[in-house]
């Protein structure tokens, strides 16, 4: 799932921001923000591409520079917040009737 993931943002990344990167330099491991290929707005945008195309809200604490530095970053981080929490439903159906 990671490297598909990965797949999917460089694509999006590269037509929606890059022009097609017509020289193919775009990468997992690019520095996105150092080469200010996203800004604030760009950042947006790739946002809403996460949550309509591959299903995953990012909350508002991950958006940091760790987490969209590159490609790689941002595909590890859709992976971890797409799995849901291990004990979630174990707790759901813990909890007392209201």
């Amino acid at each position: 799932m990671q490297a598909d993931v990965e797949q999917q943002l460089v694509e999006f990344i590269r037509h929606k921001f890059l022009d097609g990167d017509p020289e193919g330099e775009l990468g997992a491991d690019t520095p996105l923000l150092q080469w200010g290929i996203l800004d604030s707005l760009k950042v947006a945008i790739l946002l809403t591409f996460i949550r309509e195309q591959l299903g995953v809200i990012v909350p508002f604490q991950h958006l940091s520079a760790k987490n969209f530095g590159t490609v790689g970053g941002i595909a590890t981080l859709v992976r971890e917040l797409g799995e849901p929490a291990p004990d979630y439903a174990d707790s759901v159906h813990s909890l007392p009737p209201a």
